[in-house]
């Protein structure tokens, strides 16, 4: 099987449910391997992050997309998300980063760690009465989307009684960031697009009228004072792009890490009793199940290579983060779950200018949800079958049922 085939298999159902075997089958090519007419996988560990990390390789410009394909102009939810820091190049993406960035400091997201506990306190409360007859609960809709958004919408100014409706149009819309093979299938995404663009046009103006301190309102002051800073449509689509990134993949981490304490009873034991750390099996969730799978690249100039395998001006490199987080020459045994490895780097929140902002603070809803809900509940127990999201780049449970009594 060459790289192309593995491609093509990750993109059908069995393929998405399942990458792991197809990732093994890609070691077997190499730390790279060409996958079809400009086209390069980087799957090595070391591959995908010199990648990551070169600023030789770049995002795809929305500008060329539309170049290439103007029909693409027709999709709001591809436009949206390439007028994101997301998706942009410097010195686009470094200006508008820059104002974001501060808001998930360390010290920022120390401070709201008071803020997470009491957050999982409540939500706990909530599975305990949802499940207090012994009745299967949804701990995806329960718990692992309710805790990432309450924490990311707190941080935006995004009222309580709004932050709730978010969970469908944020996956509606995350369907533009796949490997999407018919524009048809971009309807929803569109409609989800539009929608939350259309809510945050009325909350900036809400914030310019009644000024309060949150993030919304310190950026749109910036784009209301100084537009070369970050134009009104740059501000739409990057708070469109921070609520969406805020849960989305936290959720992802939240419930990939339950299922994983379910099929390892020990290590939910030493989470319980302290004996396992929460850190080093946070990270080990990442590396074993990310929740982003697969991100792109294209190489900007002539004479570039991905770990020996050409890569002229143009190609696209799919780096392939699943694999590199089960690549067997950076870790023993990857096909092992084994929160007590050491040096463990995943790749799950990619790398260089990119890095994922939110990598901090998805990381401390993680390291304190997990023992608080093991604490809470010592019979916490699978509540039927689960069912995952039909998706590659964001890896997921759609629904998770559990038993807390």
């Amino acid at each position: 099987m060459d790289g192309e085939a593995i491609i093509g298999q990750l993109m059908t159902t069995e393929g998405r449910a399942d990458p792991y075997p197809l990732y093994a089958r890609a070691h077997e090519l190499g730390a790279a391997a060409p996958a079809g007419p400009g086209v390069v996988l980087a799957i090595g560990h070391t591959a995908a992050n010199q990648v990551l990390r070169s600023p030789a390789f770049v995002m795809e410009d929305i500008e060329a997309r539309l170049r290439a394909d103007p029909q693409l102009a027709r999709h709001t939810s591809v436009t949206l998300f390439g007028r994101s820091m997301l998706q942009r190049n410097a010195p686009d993406h470094a200006r508008v980063r820059s104002l974001v960035a501060s808001a998930f400091n360390a010290r920022r997201v120390a401070a709201l760690r008071p803020a997470v506990e009491a957050a999982v306190g409540r939500l706990l409360d909530g599975l305990a009465e949802q499940g207090a007859d012994g009745s299967p609960v949804d701990f995806m809709d329960a718990f692992a989307f309710r805790l990432p958004v309450e924490v990311i919408c707190e941080l935006l100014g995004v009222p309580p009684q709004d932050r709730y409706r978010f969970r469908t149009l944020a996956g509606d819309l995350a369907v533009a960031l796949e490997l999407v093979q018919d524009l048809d299938e971009l309807g929803a995404a569109d409609l989800a697009a539009d929608e939350l663009t259309g809510y945050f046009t009325a909350l900036v103006a809400e914030r310019l009228a009644r000024p309060q301190d949150d993030l919304v309102g310190d950026l749109a002051r910036i784009a209301a004072d100084a537009p070369e800073r970050i134009s009104g449509a740059e501000l739409l689509a990057n708070l469109v792009l921070l609520l969406v990134a805020g849960f989305e993949t936290t959720t992802n981490l939240l419930g990939n890490g339950l299922a994983l304490l379910f099929r390892h009873p020990e290590v939910a034991a030493g989470l319980r009793t302290g004996a396992a750390d929460p850190a080093a099996f946070t990270d080990e969730v990442l590396r074993f199940d990310s929740p982003v799978q697969l991100t792109t690249r294209i190489a900007a100039a002539d004479g570039l290579d991905v770990a020996g395998v050409p890569a002229p001006a143009g190609t696209m490199v799919l780096v392939l983060l699943g694999a590199a987080n089960h690549d067997p020459a950076r870790y023993h045994r990857p096909e092992l779950f084994d929160p007590a490895r050491t040096d463990v780097q995943p790749l799950s929140f990619g790398g260089g200018a990119h890095f994922c902002l939110g990598s901090r603070l998805a990381r401390t809803e993680a390291e304190v949800a997990f023992p608080a809900l093991l604490d809470r509940f010592p019979r916490l127990a699978p509540g039927g079958v689960p069912t995952r999201r039909d998706r590659l780049v964001l890896r997921g449970y759609d629904t998770l049922p559990i038993t807390v009594r």
